[in-house]
């Protein structure tokens, strides 16, 4: 499945969080801008370190109006240990279906050590307060992909 076109309103979801409440794209239009970052598994080391990026740059992130949401397709009962072992601070949501990664495009074939399987493609989106997906992020690094994500969000002026 192809990732939704920039300019168009961003797919609507709802998921749960960590905490097991209702979390839904809707709940930030008109409010805030939407860093939405689709990660393979938490507590690996890639996704660990995408995750504490975006942890130690949440001052910048908050003065632009910026709200951080983590999904991958762990159970919920798994997302609380990730915070706190890293003391994150910004909310996951859980797609164990992986309904909203499909609908996203980020659901396809990948391959790992010679062997193909599908599986959830890192990638992010910055979503305008407008609702509309304003970039698609699909190639960074995981160690630098928070200092990616401020070059965007700058070229953006957001």
């Amino acid at each position: 499945m192809a990732h939704p076109k920039v300019g168009n309103m961003a797919p609507a979801f709802t998921l749960l969080n960590q905490h097991g409440e209702k979390v839904s794209i809707k709940d930030f239009k008109g409010e805030k801008n939407v860093v939405l970052y689709f990660y393979p598994k938490a507590m690996t080391p890639g996704c660990t370190l995408q995750a504490c990026g975006l942890r130690d740059t949440k001052d910048e992130l908050d003065k632009r109006d910026v709200v951080v949401l983590g999904v991958s397709i762990d159970p919920v009962k798994r997302l609380p240990r990730f915070i706190e072992k890293h003391e994150l601070n910004f909310t996951l949501l859980s797609d164990e279906d992986h309904a909203i990664t499909d609908k996203y495009g980020c659901w396809a074939l990948k391959k790992f050590m010679g062997k193909e399987f599908m599986g959830l493609v890192r990638t992010t989106f910055i979503i305008g307060k407008d609702g509309r997906l304003k970039k698609i992020m699909n190639k960074f690094k995981t160690k630098s992909h928070h200092e990616s994500l401020m070059l965007e969000l700058d070229d953006l002026n957001l």
